[in-house]
């Protein structure tokens, strides 16, 4: 399969390849469907979390540099009450602002596809946002809106919205010209061809697309809230290092991992379903 190849939802057993933009490899990633399946994965888990606690308390490893797993979750448990209000603070940043991101790059997608002189216009800032890494303007966004909400949103909004774009862009092009043209031949306008063909047809690769942005996004809320600002798990995982309470740090590393299978299992969910037909 080439590198260019639209993303598959496939059943279990139906393909191999795997690419940046390529789901199919995953596909039977989160089904699990035989006892035996469970058991494998349980001994699994207990054989590497227990060798690890082993090791780390054989060789007597300092907590400040490694905790056992056992004292990570211990310390989820119980800093879990202090650590919850910044978890609801960081979902604010990254659901505002892959929303408003989101939004702007199906729009945009939507927008240079079907009209190439606007590509050329956009496609040098796109290129710009996407090269830049998003925590260098954090800082800049801090001194113009302060330490709230806004220039992380921002930040979020900028780091994921151009990966929804470039993904759904490309959806959009990758429509089989055939079908376009027996469109046009029963009269179908440019506007009922998008939504009743390109926009079918592109929906994997939107979904993909959706799919990185919301890790990116992720990813650039925690790094803004390190940057500054008192909340936010970004914020727990600064308190937590300078205070020299690794089994507190590790378990916001925890919820983040957390996290961030929750966002690949949503939109894996949202590809069964939906778009599961192209394969």
């Amino acid at each position: 399969m080439s590198s260019d190849a639209i993303p598959e939802f496939r059943k279990s057993g139906e393909g191999h390849d795997v690419s940046l933009t390529n789901l199919s490899a995953f596909s039977s990633g989160p089904s699990v469907k035989s006892g035996r399946e469970i058991a494998a994965i349980v001994v699994v888990a207990a054989i590497v979390i227990g060798g690890l606690e082993f090791a780390l308390r054989y060789f007597e490893v300092p907590q400040y540099i490694m905790p056992p797993p056992s004292m990570i979750v211990g310390a989820l448990f119980s800093e879990f009450p202090l650590i919850l209000p910044h978890l609801g603070h960081t979902l604010v940043e990254l659901v505002s602002g892959f929303a408003i991101g989101a939004v702007v790059g199906l729009i945009l997608a939507a927008v240079v596809t079907q009209f190439p002189f606007v590509e050329k216009i956009v496609a040098p800032y796109i290129l710009l946002l996407v090269t830049t890494p998003m925590l260098a303007l954090v800082p800049l966004l801090i001194l113009r809106f302060g330490f709230g909400y806004t220039p992380r949103i921002i930040a979020v909004a900028l780091a994921a919205g151009p990966m929804v774009m470039i993904n759904a862009a490309t959806g959009f092009r990758r429509v089989d010209s055939a079908k376009i043209a027996l469109a046009r031949s029963y009269g179908a306008s440019t506007l009922q061809i998008f939504w009743k063909i390109r926009a079918p047809m592109a929906l994997p690769m939107i979904l993909v697309g959706l799919m990185i942005g919301a890790i990116f996004g992720l990813l650039t809320a925690v790094g803004a809230e390190m940057v500054g600002g008192g909340f936010g798990l970004g914020n727990r995982l600064t308190t937590y290092s300078s205070m020299i309470q690794m089994p507190q740090f590790f378990a916001v590393v925890l919820i983040l991992s957390i996290l961030g299978i929750l966002i690949y299992t949503l939109f894996f969910l949202i590809g069964k379903k939906w778009a599961s037909w192209e394969a």
